[in-house]
Order: C-alpha cells, then sequence, then structure tokens
C-alpha cells in the first residue's frame, strides 16, 4: 500500500524522468552512434515508466476488473521479448504523459465544484455576553448570533436580528445582483455582504445550509452516471478481455507476436471510456455556475428528451405578489385621490388593499389625509369619513349597497379590466367614481421571450396549470402564447393531468415552486423548482434553479441538449479512432507507438471536445443582459 501511495505521489516524476532517458537513448543513438547504450538506457526507462502501470493493473485484476493498464503492461512485456526497447518506452512514456494531460485538464472541467468549495466560510464572529469571537464555523450551533461586517462571507444560513446590509448572493443564485437585508430577512450561507453590517441568528448550519447542500448535490450529480455513462462501463468490462483473446487469435493465426502486441495497444478502449462522464462532469459544473443545480447525468439524459413543459402559474410564470397594474383615473386631481386610496386602503391587511399601497408609494402620490372615522365591510370594501367627505372604496356591491352608479365609459373599462382577469377595486368620493384599479399577479420579468427561445430549441408543447379561476389563467395564458390552461385545479388533479400528458406519450417536465407542487413535480419524468434554495425545493426537483428566472430555464434545457450531444460526438470520436487505427494495422502504416500516440491524442480531444461544453451558451443567453457572474470562479 505504502509503494503504491508513492508511486501514486511521483508518478509525475517518473513520466519526466522517462521522458528524459528516452532523449537521451535518441542522443546516444543518433549523435554518438552508440547503439548499445541506446538499447540500455530506452530498457530502463521502460522498467522505470511501467512499474506504476503494472502497480494499477495489478491492483485492478484483484478487483477482477480487466483495466486499460494490463493491456499496456502485456504490450511492454511483449515488447522485452523481442527486443523492441524503443517501442516499451515511447508506448509507458505517451502513457504516463497523457495519464498527466487527462489529470490536468479534467481539473478545469471541475472549477465550479472547486470555485464553490473555495468560496465555503471557514470562520465565524459568534456574538457572546462578552462582545465578539472569531470561532470555526464548525463551532456555531443553531440558535447562536452571529456578526459580520463588510465584505465578510455569512458563515450559516439564518435570520437578521439587528443591522441591515447589501448581499451579494452569487454563490446561491449565480446572480451578482446586490439584495438589501434587513430586520427578520433570511440569509444563506456563502453570500457576500457587500456594504453594511448584519447580526443573524443561525437557523441552519454547517452541513445544513443551503450552501453547504449546494456542493454536496453538485459533486454527488457529477459522480451520477447517465445511460450512455453506464452503458459503456458494461461494454468496456467485456472489451478489455475480448481484446486480449483477439490478440492471442492473432498471434495463433499469424505467429506475429509483434503483430499481436500491437493489436493490445491499439485496442485499449481509454477515448470511450472517458468521452461520456467528461462531457457530464463538464454540462453539469456549467450549470452550477449559473446556479442551475441538475442531479445527475441519468437527469441530463431525459431533460434533453423533454418535449412538453406543464407550469404551475401562482409564483412559476408570476411573481406571486399582486401589484396594481392599471389606474383609470376620472378626476383632475388623480395625485392627492391616489393619495387619499392609500390612506384608507393602509388600515386594511388585505392584498388588494396592499397593493394599491404600495402603488402609491411607488408614484410618489400626494400628502396622505387625515382619516376621521372608517368602517370595514367584510367581502365588500372600506367606508371612510375625511372632513366633510364620504369615502367609498371596494368592489361593485359596496357601490351598489351605496346607490352608486358608473357612467357608460367607468363600466367600460370596468368590463375591460376584469374580461383580462384583474381584480378591480372602485373609489367613490361623495357618490362620484375617481379611480378604478385593475390589480393582478404580474406575470415574471422575461417569461413571453423565454418561453418562445424554449420552443425555438424544440419544446412543442407548453401547458399552464393553475388553481386560480378560468379567467384569470387564460389572460395569463393569452398574454404567454400558451398551447394549454386548465384552471379551478387542486393540487391532485394537475398531479392527474401530468399522468395523462405522460400516458399520451410525452416526456413531461413540470416546473413549480417546489413546496405546494412537489405532487406533479414528482410524478413528471423531469421536475424543475423555481425556488432561492429552500429545503423542500432540493430535495423534491430534479432541477433547481436557484434565480428562479425563465432565462436559467432556457440555459439548463439548452445545456442538457448540448451535453447530450456532446457526449455522442465523444463516442463518435473513440470509435472513429478505433477504426482508424485496426485500418492502418491492417494496411501497415500504424505501429505501437505510432498507435498509441493516436490513442493518447484521442483521449484529449474528447476531453477538450467536452470542456467546450464549460462557457456554453444558449443563442438566448447570448442576447440577455449581462448581469450573472461566473460564481464558481469568482
Amino acid at each position: 500500500m505504502k509503494f503504491q501511495l508513492f508511486l501514486t505521489k511521483h508518478t509525475n516524476h517518473i513520466t519526466l524522468v522517462t521522458g528524459i532517458l528516452i532523449v537521451l537513448g535518441m542522443l546516444s543513438k543518433y549523435l554518438l552512434q552508440f547503439t548499445l547504450g541506446y538499447q540500455v538506457i530506452l530498457a530502463v526507462a521502460s522498467i522505470i515508466a511501467v512499474i506504476p502501470i503494472a502497480v494499477r493493473a495489478w491492483s485492478a485484476l484483484r478487483n477482477k476488473v480487466f483495466s486499460i493498464e494490463l493491456l499496456v503492461s502485456i504490450a511492454v512485456i511483449g515488447a522485452f521479448i523481442i527486443g523492441e526497447f524503443n517501442e516499451s518506452a515511447i508506448v509507458t512514456f505517451l502513457f504516463l504523459f497523457g495519464s498527466y494531460l487527462e489529470s490536468k485538464t479534467l481539473q478545469k472541467t471541475r472549477t465550479a465544484i472547486k470555485g464553490l468549495t473555495d468560496m465555503s466560510p471557514t470562520t465565524a464572529t459568534l456574538v457572546t455576553d462578552d462582545g465578539t469571537e472569531e470561532v470555526d464555523v464548525d463551532d456555531v450551533d443553531e440558535g447562536d448570533v452571529v456578526l459580520v461586517k463588510t465584505g465578510s462571507q455569512v458563515p450559516v444560513d439564518g435570520i437578521v436580528v439587528e443591522g441591515n446590509g447589501y448581499l451579494n448572493e452569487a454563490s446561491i443564485t449565480g446572480e451578482a445582483r446586490q439584495i438589501n437585508k434587513q430586520l427578520k430577512d433570511s440569509v444563506y450561507s456563502g453570500t457576500m455582504v457587500e456594504n453594511g453590517y448584519l447580526k443573524i441568528k443561525a437557523t441552519q448550519v454547517g452541513d445544513d445550509t443551503t450552501f453547504a447542500k449546494i456542493i454536496e448535490l453538485v459533486e454527488e450529480a457529477q459522480d451520477t452516471k447517465s445511460k450512455a455513462e453506464k452503458f459503456i462501463d458494461r461494454f468496456a468490462q467485456y472489451y478489455t478481455p475480448a481484446v486480449l483473446v483477439l490478440a492471442v487469435l492473432v498471434f495463433a493465426f499469424s505467429r506475429d507476436f509483434r503483430l499481436a502486441i500491437t493489436v493490445l495497444v491499439l485496442g485499449c478502449p481509454g477515448a470511450l471510456v472517458i468521452g461520456a462522464p467528461v462531457s457530464n462532469v463538464a454540462g453539469i459544473g456549467n450549470g452550477a455556475k449559473r446556479g442551475i443545480l441538475i442531479k445527475g447525468g441519468e437527469v441530463v439524459d431525459t431533460f434533453a428528451k423533454v418535449d412538453t413543459l406543464v407550469f404551475d402559474k401562482t409564483g412559476t410564470l408570476t411573481e406571486g405578489n399582486t401589484a396594481v397594474t392599471t389606474m383609470h383615473t376620472y378626476t383632475n386631481n388623480a395625485d392627492n385621490q391616489l393619495a387619499l386610496a392609500a390612506a384608507i386602503e393602509g388600515v386594511s391587511d388585505h392584498p388588494l388593499g396592499q397593493a394599491i399601497v404600495s402603488y402609491a408609494d411607488q408614484q410618489s402620490a400626494g400628502v396622505a389625509p387625515v382619516l376621521d372615522d372608517t368602517e370595514t365591510v367584510k367581502g365588500q370594501g372600506i367606508c371612510a369619513q375625511v372632513g366633510k367627505q364620504e369615502v367609498v372604496i371596494g368592489n361593485q356591491k359596496m357601490l351598489t349597497a351605496h346607490n352608486i352608479k358608473l357612467n357608460p365609459t367607468q363600466l367600460k373599462d370596468l368590463n375591460g379590466l376584469q374580461a383580462g382577469g384583474q381584480s378591480t377595486v372602485i373609489m367613490a368620493v361623495d357618490g362620484q367614481v375617481q379611480l378604478i384599479f385593475g390589480i393582478a399577479d404580474t406575470i415574471r420579468p422575461g417569461v413571453k421571450d423565454s418561453l418562445a427561445a424554449l420552443k425555438a430549441q424544440g419544446i412543442k408543447k407548453l401547458v399552464m396549470l393553475t388553481g386560480d379561476n378560468e379567467l384569470t389563467a387564460q389572460a395569463v395564458a393569452n398574454e404567454l402564447n400558451l398551447d394549454e390552461v386548465h384552471a379551478n385545479l387542486l393540487p391532485e388533479e394537475k398531479v392527474e393531468y401530468v399522468k395523462k400528458l405522460k400516458a399520451a406519450g410525452n416526456t413531461v417536465a413540470f416546473i413549480g415552486d417546489g413546496i405546494n407542487d412537489s405532487p406533479s413535480i414528482a410524478n413528471a419524468d423531469i421536475g424543475i423548482a423555481m425556488g432561492s434554495g429552500t429545503d423542500v425545493a432540493i430535495d423534491t426537483s430534479d432541477v433547481v434553479l436557484m434565480q428562479s428566472s425563465f432565462p436559467a430555464l432556457v440555459h439548463a434545457h439548452g445545456l442538457a441538449k448540448k451535453t447530450v450531444l456532446n457526449t455522442r460526438e465523444n463516442i463518435f470520436i473513440a470509435i472513429a479512432t478505433v477504426a482508424f487505427l485496426l485500418i492502418g494495422l491492417i494496411f501497415g502504416y500504424i505501429y505501437m507507438a505510432s498507435g498509441m500516440f493516436v490513442h493518447e491524442a484521442s483521449i484529449l480531444v474528447v476531453i477538450f471536445n467536452a470542456m467546450r461544453l464549460i462557457n456554453f451558451q444558449t443563442k438566448f443567453d447570448k442576447h440577455q443582459p449581462t448581469k450573472t457572474i461566473q460564481a464558481a470562479t469568482a
């Protein structure tokens, strides 16, 4: 064991020594005309280089695995038997040097993991009765309060209990936008305080934090094999012994020992074995850099085949927060009337009323008047007395109860808002209608363009399932050009629709918030959570979009398709290389050393091909404003 560890540690040094000896051997033969020295030096080089290869082969054999190293080891023994020390030296050097290049290039495909782990906080400033104390992050317990100042990382998941500041949440969402955090706001481990200070009460620590779970998920995903990888693994188990048998048969029929040994060298299936996993690692790493967690190669395969996307409405296609989208005015003093409406609705916690209050704040409405008296009428609205004026604000029932009628223009405006699926609030002062508000759950930014891009990428059907009413649902569907919409659904009814779509032969992805829609997410071929890293979102879905953005969904789908295509390209390159070598062997233009060179080159080609995925962008990405960062490589 110690010897094996020593060899592993010094393999690069052995490779360097072997290369130097080969150069010295060549100089001995061609410069000094010393053939014996050439033979001795290359024989020594072969022995030095084959030792780590043979040790790996023996270790694999003990586990009943016929490895590539076994083929190379046997080939070197054969080369010694026929006295071709130059062949054995060059083959072993190329094999070791190829392994070195593989390890270096493969490291680049795992930059997402390295970048994430490098950003993991290691210390925390713990708030104690005596002040503060710098401790290891593993020593922080749930319920402890930590202090985070400007330029420092948040070490735990928690709730702000004092202070305020701007956080860069790129490590969680992949988006560099600064978020203001104040009292009672949630914060996540690994995020950076750009300005301000926060005292945070820990709710999740250590391996339970969102950031730690992201790292764990990406590591597990990169090790989870796709169908192509599983097939190749099974293929390799039989392929290596088959090459040994083929070499024996070649020798039995041709009595050409050199030819049989060359077959062993050319038969190494290196590019085939490494082609699929390196694509998988690079593709999942690309997603991780952008806040897209794809849970393994099998998910990538299935996601690439998806032809039907099913969406929840509230919190997925829409923001999940009601807002004033339209305000019709029938007065010359709209600002003051808006301030009056906000003042009255401020006494209520109804979502529609709060939407009006927020809208007034955004519009910088006039000075809010003093309310003399208010009365809330359940299910209708609010009556208020402001000086000598009587104000009524609410729905049509409220106006009917007070014998207030709308003129034809006002009635037309009201019907137009309702036809568009919006909730309406009407305000009248002394019996005259002054304002009509249209309030709706606003559609997420960029959804319409993103859905069009998904269609362009091969999605055939866009379906919305919602518990909301038919009018509102249809209005959203019309605006977004959805193919189907089904409203007034309970969670179990959504599941039934998903099952129907699958039974019809569609490959279905369900996109929801990862909590209320978890039954549908679980029943779809691919479940996608639009959420900022909640436990349920991470645990129940196949893909997590940490940004909760539709451009991220477009990127995830395009990335899955590109990763599968890249895998197929690598398999083709590997098979084409084997075919080229076999044809070269038959026609006599490929020999042992040259065959090994082509073999190692093919491995590097598939690795470099896969590395293109690290910086992959869809056509839609290239037209988006630059607002994400490469969090993993920061």
